[in-house]
C-alpha cells in the first residue's frame, strides 16, 4: 500500500484523490469478485503521512456528518413507525405502520449505496430483484418476502441507534480541535476579554494561545483517525448488510433456470405439435384417400366373394384411420390448443367446458397474460375438470378467474363426494410443481362429503 500496489517498484508519491483511487484499483484488480474486499479508508491507514495529508480525513468527517443528520432522521422515524406500530398492533393500524417502517429501509438502502461512493470506489449492487412495470401492491408483496428488505431494515436500526452517535462523536472531537487550532485568533479578537483554554487559567494573549493549537493540530490528526476507523466500520456493515449475499443469487438464478426450464418444457411441446400436425396427421389423411381409392376401384372390378371381402377389409381399414386421426387430433388439441394462442385462457377453457361431460359454469374475466402463466392456468383447470369427472361424482362444476393484485387467482369448485387427497397420486402433486416453478401457489380444499374446490395463485407476470 506505500505506492506499490503492483508490486513494482516506486516511490510512493502522489495526491489524495490519486491515493483513494489508487487503493481502490489495487483491491479490486485481479480479485476474486466474490471475496471481500478490504476497506479502501483502513488500508490507507497503513502510510500515516499520506493519509493525514490526503483529502480522506475530510471525506470521512463529510460521510459521518452526513450519517449523523439522516440517522436522527432516521431513529426518529423508526421510534415513531415500531413504537405505535407496537402499541397499536391490536387495533389492526399497527400492522400498517410496521410494514411501513421496514418497506421505507428500500428506498433508505438505495440512498446508503449511492452515500457509500463517497468512501468506497467498488459500487455495492442493489441486491433487490427487478420488478419494473410492477404495481405498488406487487412491489410491497415482493420486497416483504425478500432477504435484502430484512437486512435493510437491521442497517437502518444500525444506522440510528449506534453510527449516528459515534458521529456525532468524532463531529463533537472535530470541533474542539478546530477551536484550539484557532484559539490564537479567538484571544487576538476578543481581547481585552478573558478567554480560558484551560478551565480556571485565562489566557495571556494570541503568543501563549499557540501550545493551544499545537494541541489542536494533534487532536485533528487522532480525530482523523477516529474518523476513519469510525466510517470504515460503518462501510463495513453497509456492504455486508446493504450488497447482495451468494444464498440470494442462488435463489435468483434457481428461479431463472425454472422460468428457463418452463420456456424449453413449451418449446419442446411445441415442436411435438408440430410434428404431428405436420407428419402423423398428414399421413394418416393420406392414408384414408388411398384406402378409399382403393375401394373404390374394388367396387368397380367383378364382383366376386374375395372383392366383397377385400372391400369389407380396406372399408374398416378407413374407419380405423379416421379413428386414429381423431384421436391424433384430440392428442395435438391437448398438448396445446389453437384456441388458447388465439384467444386466451377464457376462451380456450370454454371449449373444454363444452365438450366436458360435467355441467360446467365457466365465469373468467381476466385479460391476455403471459403465455407461460395462460397455458400453466390453463392445465391446471383441465386436470381438475379431468378429475371431478373421473373421481367425485360430481353433478355440477365451477370455473371463476379473476387478476387480483397482480396475481391471477383461479379456482375449480365441483358438488362432488370430497375427500381428494394430493398425496395419493401424481397429479395434483404435478399441478403444483408447475404452479410452483412460476412462484405461484395450489390449494386443494376438499372434506369428506364435498365440496372440492382447487385454488390456484400465479404471478401474472410469470
Amino acid at each position: 500500500m506505500d505506492g506499490k500496489p503492483d508490486g513494482k517498484p516506486g516511490t510512493g508519491t502522489g495526491t489524495g484523490t490519486g491515493t483513494g483511487t489508487d487503493t481502490g484499483t489495487a483491491v479490486g484488480a485481479g480479485a476474486d469478485p466474490r471475496a471481500p474486499s478490504p476497506v479502501a479508508v483502513w488500508a490507507l491507514l497503513r502510510s500515516p503521512r499520506r493519509f493525514l495529508l490526503s483529502w480522506w480525513p475530510w471525506r470521512c468527517w463529510a460521510y459521518l456528518g452526513s450519517g449523523f443528520a439522516l440517522g436522527c432522521a432516521v431513529l426518529v422515524a423508526l421510534a415513531l413507525l415500531v413504537g405505535l406500530g407496537l402499541l397499536l398492533a391490536v387495533v389492526g393500524i399497527g400492522l400498517l405502520l410496521l410494514v411501513a417502517a421496514l418497506a421505507g429501509a428500500v428506498p433508505l438502502g438505495e440512498l446508503e449505496r449511492r452515500r457509500l461512493r463517497w468512501m468506497d470506489p467498488l459500487p455495492v449492487p442493489d441486491p433487490h430483484t427487478s420488478l419494473a412495470g410492477a404495481g405498488a401492491a406487487a412491489w410491497l408483496r415482493t420486497r416483504l418476502r425478500e432477504r435484502a428488505t430484512w437486512r435493510e431494515f437491521g442497517h437502518a436500526a444500525l444506522l440510528g441507534v449506534v453510527f449516528a452517535p459515534a458521529g456525532f462523536g468524532v463531529l463533537v472531537l472535530l470541533a474542539f480541535s478546530v477551536t484550539l487550532v484557532v484559539s490564537p485568533v479567538v484571544v487576538w479578537a476578543l481581547a481585552p476579554e478573558p478567554v480560558m483554554l484551560i478551565p480556571g487559567r485565562a489566557v495571556a494573549g494570541p503568543l501563549e494561545a499557540l501550545g493551544g493549537t499545537a494541541v489542536g493540530l494533534l487532536a485533528l490528526a487522532v480525530t482523523a483517525y477516529a474518523g476513519a476507523l469510525v466510517a470504515g466500520a460503518q462501510v463495513k456493515a453497509a456492504r455486508l448488510l446493504l450488497g447482495p449475499r451468494e444464498e440470494d443469487e442462488r435463489v435468483l438464478e434457481l428461479t431463472r433456470s425454472r422460468v428457463r426450464l418452463l420456456d424449453a418444457f413449451e418449446a419442446e411441446r411445441r415442436r411435438i405439435e408440430r410434428d404431428l400436425h405436420d407428419g402423423a396427421q398428414q399421413q394418416l389423411v393420406a392414408l384414408g384417400m388411398t384406402l378409399g381409392l382403393a375401394e373404390m376401384r374394388l367396387r368397380a372390378a367383378p364382383a366376386t366373394q374375395d372383392t366383397a371381402e377385400a372391400v369389407a377389409l380396406v372399408n374398416r381399414g378407413r374407419a380405423e384411420a379416421r379413428r386414429a386421426l381423431e384421436q391424433l387430433r384430440d392428442l395435438v388439441r391437448g398438448i396445446h390448443p389453437q384456441v388458447l394462442t388465439d384467444h386466451g385462457l377464457s376462451a380456450a377453457v370454454t371449449e373444454v367446458a363444452l365438450r366436458h361431460p360435467v355441467p360446467v359454469e365457466v365465469d373468467l374475466d381476466v385479460p391476455r397474460l403471459a403465455e407461460r402463466v395462460e397455458v400453466t392456468a390453463y392445465f391446471t383447470v383441465t386436470e381438475a375438470l379431468a378429475n371431478a369427472a373421473k373421481h367425485s361424482g360430481a353433478e355440477h362444476v365451477a370455473v371463476a378467474g379473476r387478476v387480483e393484485g397482480g396475481r391471477l387467482v383461479l379456482t375449480v369448485t365441483d358438488d362432488g363426494r370430497g375427500g381428494a387427497d394430493p398425496g395419493a397420486g401424481a397429479g395434483l402433486a404435478g399441478l403444483a410443481d408447475r404452479v410452483a416453478m412460476l412462484e405461484g401457489r395450489l390449494m386443494v380444499s376438499s372434506p369428506v362429503g364435498g365440496p372440492t374446490e382447487l385454488r390456484v395463485e400465479v404471478p401474472c407476470s410469470g
